[in-house]
């Protein structure tokens, strides 16, 4: 089966680099011009996206005719105190500072930890894949976040990596086949970037 992972178009707190987790923030209108610019599957039938404006959105301008299903543990990663603020402007935030020395793994304060948001994001994600498995299904689509991706593919790409090696830009991401381990998991192979026309 192939897996076609997209993250969603870029927002106003993409550009300003802000942390944009669970704030409901639509494209913004460079977003929307650079998906248009490449072009449409009006092949698609189905896509998953989580509940949010921006993955509903580029959902819609890339796969025209494809239902959307809403998977609320897509999600991205809830950044607590720190949504919708710049790193440049937490500089001097000792709670912030404390976190990125963690690598970032320690628990947003009044947020998710990365532990807790992987989990929810790879559990969702092996539901989608046990489900179209059982349809016989050869290919499924998501347009989701790109922390979401970066989880997926950490936990599910072979050779494994680094959770930082998969980031993706803005309208980008990646194309891999499913496979089976020694233990019957899924696993995620022949892996690809996606940043090309459709």
């Amino acid at each position: 089966m192939q897996i076609l992972m997209i993250r969603h178009g870029k927002t106003s707190g993409n550009a300003h680099m802000r942390y944009i987790g669970r704030t409901d923030e639509p494209l913004s209108q460079a977003g929307i011009s650079q998906l248009q610019a490449l072009g449409q599957d009006p092949l698609v039938r189905s896509v998953f996206v989580s509940p949010l404006k921006r993955t509903c959105q580029t959902a819609s301008l890339l796969f025209p005719n494809a239902r959307q299903i809403i998977i609320n543990d897509l999600q991205e990663m809830d950044f607590g105190d720190f949504e919708g603020r710049s790193f440049r402007e937490m500089t001097h935030d000792t709670a912030y500072r404390a976190w990125v020395d963690s690598d970032c793994l320690a628990p947003c304060p009044g947020g998710e930890s990365r532990e807790v948001f992987s989990q929810r994001v790879c559990g969702a994600f092996s539901r989608i894949l046990s489900q179209a498995q059982a349809r016989k299904e050869q290919r499924i689509v998501l347009v989701v976040h790109g922390g979401t991706i970066m989880a997926i593919m950490e936990h599910f790409a072979l050779p494994r990596k680094d959770f930082y090696t998969y980031s993706v830009k803005n309208g980008t991401g990646y194309i891999c086949d499913t496979a089976a381990d020694s233990q019957g998991s899924f696993v995620l192979t022949d892996i690809i970037p996606w940043e090309r026309h459709l």
